[in-house]
């Protein structure tokens, strides 16, 4: 079988932006861009605990694989000199309209996380959450958001967790993934994230994403996941069952 290429992972994500399907409004509408920004915070909650957007002010942050531009957005309103890149050029067409209608002001560029357009050492702080996981060469994307940090300079990485509640739930209830038909699609270890993460000179994995009630799945599985197995896993105590999150993220310090 043929190893996919960039130029397939391209195609893929011009044709299938990220969370799109969730608000009924046109995409580019602020309408969108609100309901955008809502839904990707009450799934990814924790966010708002490990990213301080508005410790950056002054100071060079790069979004890596940064869609319709939610975290770019709130670095730049945070007042970091904020710079945002996408494979996709449709998810840069559309950050660029989030922030014109946000009065807010970002670099962008359309760029391939495994080759980043900028020289070494120039950014204090990557967000590159849910692009590995995606990358033709994940270890390309990890070595080169290395290259352009600077020393002492943080990365923010996300991948999703190969043993977890949710890859178990998706076999078991025979639903596939979000995105199961792109090019690439990595699941890890703990183990295998942090050999990954070699180049860092201090790398701290936080196991994450747990279930929360879905906007996306209908009919009687949706029915069910909503009702009762949001509430049954939740119930148990997070100490058992905090190393099956969906994600890993992982904080490097380079």
């Amino acid at each position: 079988m043929t190893r996919p290429t960039s130029a397939d992972v391209r195609r893929y994500w011009n044709a299938h932006i990220h969370d799109l399907e969730i608000s009924p409004h046109q995409p580019g509408t602020p309408e969108f861009f609100a309901d955008l920004d809502e839904y990707h915070f009450e799934k990814l909650h924790h966010l708002l605990r490990l990213v301080d957007f508005d410790a950056w002010k002054g100071r060079d942050v790069l979004d890596v694989g940064c869609g319709a531009g939610v975290e770019v957005v709130r670095f730049a309103r945070g007042g970091a000199r904020t710079f945002g890149v996408d494979i996709a050029e449709q998810a840069v067409a559309l950050t660029r309209t989030n922030l014109a209608q946000q009065g807010l002001t970002a670099g962008l560029a359309v760029a391939d996380g495994e080759a980043l357009p900028f020289p070494d050492a120039s950014f204090d702080y990557i967000f590159a959450h849910g692009i590995v996981q995606y990358a033709a060469d994940d270890a390309r994307v990890v070595a080169e958001c290395h290259r352009v940090l600077r020393p002492g300079g943080t990365v923010l990485f996300q991948v999703y967790n190969r043993i977890s509640w949710l890859n178990v739930l998706s076999k078991l209830m025979k639903t596939p993934l979000e995105h199961e038909d792109a090019p690439v699609l990595g699941r890890y270890s703990i183990g295998e994230f942090r050999r990954l993460l070699a180049p860092f000179a201090h790398v701290e994995i936080i196991p994450e994403r747990f279930p929360v009630r879905s906007r996306l799945h209908k009919g009687w599985k949706g029915a069910l996941y909503n009702t009762f197995f949001v509430g049954a896993f939740n119930a148990l105590p997070r100490a058992w069952v905090r190393r099956y999150g969906w994600h890993l993220l992982a904080i490097c310090t380079k």
